[in-house]
């Protein structure tokens, strides 16, 4: 810890889980009508959020969250065609790292590394994930936070692990070591089908400081609760390239996972910078 930079070992005293309950309670409170529309004005601008994306006109929100949990236009995020193998991008964001699953481990950064069984702690048979690839997507501010199912395929799983609130801004990832694996997350675990039989997706969404909440959509519940350490089976829900998987709470990461028979076969078209949902992130060839 002697090598962090200070603000980052400053927040080993920062009291994260009370201040994120606090910024998460405070950003869902309604906002006076005097208030509401200046402080959302100056967020987007400041953030350099593109407002003519969004569902609703800027007065239509009530709330941080609700602005920040915004829907897009229909047709605002096409889904890139459907070919052999091809998973589509679940998130906007910044692709900060990809490699192979190897010997059960992920690189979070140059000399860190974290564990497959630890980062899908619960879900079921990890090990179909080894020799396969992951993709993480850093997803700031700007970013739009609704989460898209990659895949034509069958959900499989669901599950949640209580864990730190530690940021994930780039000196997190390159100085704390287990990054992913030590903060709140909670993972979404399907089937491929069709186009993409053979193939396995796991998306794990990684909370952080002031993100305490990784929401997955009810669709994939049935009525129960994601548990806080724990998975709940899916009895081969149908899911298709685009559909709500989840959302984030504010700004966080979000790890593809892409294992099974044909993982060998799967060849990533992007493997780094911005990305945006339904865009190709690669295919089998």
């Amino acid at each position: 810890m002697s090598e962090w930079p200070v603000l980052l070992s400053l927040m080993r005293f920062y009291p994260k889980r009370l201040a994120s309950a606090f910024v998460g309670g405070a950003a869902s409170m309604r906002l006076p009508s005097f208030i509401r529309l200046p402080l959302l004005r100056w967020f987007a601008s400041h953030y350099g959020i593109d407002l003519d994306e969004a569902e609703k006109p800027l007065e239509g929100f009530g709330s941080l969250q609700e602005f920040f949990t915004r829907r897009l236009k229909p047709g605002a995020r096409p889904q890139d065609e459907m070919s052999l193998g091809a998973i589509n991008c679940p998130v906007d964001g910044r692709i900060v790292a990809y490699g192979r699953i190897k010997e059960g481990t992920l690189i979070q950064a140059k000399g860190l590394s974290y564990s497959l069984k630890e980062l899908l702690i619960f879900m079921p048979l990890p090990e179909r994930f080894e020799g396969g690839h992951y993709l993480t997507i850093y997803l700031s501010p700007k970013d739009y936070h609704r989460i898209h199912v990659p895949i034509i395929g069958a959900v499989q799983a669901a599950g949640g692990a209580t864990g730190k609130l530690w940021p994930v801004n780039d000196e997190s990832v390159k100085h704390i070591p287990k990054l992913y694996e030590r903060n709140r997350r909670a993972a979404w675990m399907a089937e491929g089908k069709g186009h993409d039989e053979g193939l396995w997706v796991a998306c794990v969404l990684v909370g952080a400081t002031h993100v305490g909440s990784c929401v997955v959509d009810g669709r994939w519940l049935d009525g129960r609760r994601l548990p806080n350490n724990g998975v709940l089976e899916i009895p081969d829900i149908p899911c298709t390239p685009g559909d709500d998987l989840g959302l984030f709470q504010f700004g966080s990461t979000v790890i593809l996972l892409v294992g099974g028979s044909r993982a060998d076969a799967w060849v990533p078209e992007k493997n780094e910078g911005q990305v945006k949902v339904g865009q190709r992130l690669g295919r089998c060839r």
